[in-house]
């Protein structure tokens, strides 16, 4: 019983690790449209709140974003991991898990010439 124990939390906090990679990889990657919407309303709260707090402004809204998104990653990946959804599962994360039924042929100017030749020898 100890073992089943131990090994389900070691797959939830290997899920849970694998989810929050995943999930900063696409932040960065896929969210840079929504990272400039972020940095602008990121400006406009530090030009108003220089007012009020002309000290430390910057600060807080960078202190504020970090810790936003910081946050929305590990939410996400913790709802992911308790919901018991696991990456291996999900069919656009072929790159994580490497599908191996994926065949990369190369594709050469000669296509036209060989094409008609098998490439299983």
């Amino acid at each position: 019983m100890e073992l089943v124990r131990k090994n389900s939390y070691f797959g939830l906090v290997k899920s849970f690790l694998i989810w929050s990679f995943t999930l900063t990889v696409c932040l960065l990657v896929v969210g840079f449209p929504v990272g400039a919407l972020i940095v602008t309303i990121g400006i406009l709260a530090t030009i108003i709140l220089q007012t009020v707090i002309p000290a430390s402004a910057v600060l807080v809204v960078t202190a504020g974003i970090f810790s936003l998104n910081i946050a929305v990653v590990l939410v996400s990946a913790a709802v992911l991991s308790f919901k018991g959804i696991h990456p291996e599962e999900v069919s656009w994360l072929s790159w994580l898990h490497g599908q191996k039924d994926l065949v990369n042929l190369p594709v050469y100017a000669s296509c036209p010439l060989t094409c008609q030749f098998d490439n299983n020898h």
